[in-house]
């Protein structure tokens, strides 16, 4: 087994600054050279329209631009290469897991992909401008599953992603309905209004105890208001076109196990217990084959709080958002856990010289 860290890292106020900050962080690490490896393979695998991906985030999130401008500035790239590697407008996706519980105003999900391809940053960002939101950052602008300060929480379920057209990827899609969304329900005119690359699911839910499960591809958005509190990897109503894999056995059994137990009524705790505890056989360990659980989350949006832990059978660590939100900053520097040895994931590995006998450094 290998000892992994993710990074937490705080932002208030000027977003070009926040972007700077960003990529100085980043420039130093083993990921960035990842990144840089992976720009020849980018640049062919995919074109990225720079004018509609401006438009989009002058749509839903302009500070976004700003922050986009002070990485481009601190790296030494154009914003142009900026928005091709990171932007998220025309990208591929790999397959994955994931599962969501939404029951009274909590969220709980897991993040479940391969490790190599994790960018190992936990983000709390209050902008000048926009919604503040806490949640896990994936190619550097985008988020895997947050909460803003509206209590608003989110997260995405890969169903497919054949047959791609123009449109952003799942991260900046959830980025987008963070920064400009108070609620489920404008959040799902955000994602109708969007144009998605790949056939996704979202699942929401808000401090009023709303939630849904939006069905999401290039061919057409269906929200779901039978979702009976739970999402996983596969479309239920969008059937006809055809975007479901052909084996969407194990993504069925986990959904009705999940549905089964939000209707117990279960508390935050009780949920991340359930998603994280691998007894209950919802956390997912086939790292190798893109489907292994690296990240557990429980977003409580009712009093903004939120519950992390890395890899299965995780220690918990817990964040008030609502502490933060009021300028008290949080002390935790490092949330640590620990995945099978796999090759591709040294840039998540604690480095030997900060090893320490607790799994939080502050």
């Amino acid at each position: 087994m290998m000892k992994i860290e993710v990074n937490v890292l705080q932002g208030r106020g000027n977003a070009y600054t926040f972007g700077v900050n960003q990529a100085k962080a980043l420039k130093d690490t083993p990921l960035f050279q990842k990144h840089l490896n992976r720009r020849k393979k980018s640049i062919r695998k995919y074109t990225s329209d720079y004018q509609v991906a401006k438009q989009f985030m002058h749509t839903y999130s302009p500070s976004l631009i700003e922050e986009v401008q002070g990485i481009a500035d601190e790296l030494g790239w154009s914003v142009q290469d900026v928005m091709h590697e990171y932007g998220g407008y025309q990208q591929s996706w790999k397959k994955s897991g994931c599962s969501a519980i939404m029951k009274d105003g909590v969220y709980g999900r897991n993040y479940d992909y391969h490790p190599k391809t994790y960018d190992g940053r936990f983000v709390l960002w209050q902008p000048n401008h926009g919604f503040a939101h806490i949640g896990f950052a994936q190619r550097m602008i985008g988020r895997m599953d947050g909460m803003n300060e509206k209590g608003l929480a989110l997260g995405y379920h890969f169903v497919n992603r054949l047959r791609p057209e123009d449109g952003f990827i799942c991260t900046s899609i959830a980025r987008f309905v963070l920064d400009s969304c108070e609620n489920v329900s404008q959040a799902v005119e955000r994602l109708k209004d969007i144009p998605h690359r790949h056939a996704f699911n979202y699942s929401l839910a808000d401090r009023s105890g709303n939630s849904m499960v939006v069905e999401a591809s290039s061919k057409g958005v269906n929200v779901m208001d039978e979702h009976l509190g739970a999402c996983t990897n596969h479309f239920q109503t969008l059937t006809k076109l055809n975007e479901n894999r052909y084996k969407i056995e194990e993504s069925q059994s986990r959904l009705v196990k999940l549905q089964r137990f939000q209707k117990g009524k279960p508390s935050a705790e009780n949920i991340f217990q359930f998603l994280n505890d691998r007894k209950y056989g919802i956390c997912k360990l086939d790292y190798r084959n893109w489907s292994g659980t690296i990240h557990t989350a429980v977003y409580d949006t009712k009093n903004l709080e939120v519950n992390v832990g890395i890899g299965v059978d995780a220690l918990k660590v817990r964040f008030s958002f609502e502490d933060w939100l009021k300028g008290k900053k949080t002390v935790i520097r490092k949330i640590r856990g620990v995945l099978p040895e796999i090759e591709g994931t040294d840039h998540l590995e604690i480095p030997e010289q900060v090893e320490s006998n607790g799994f939080i450094n502050i």
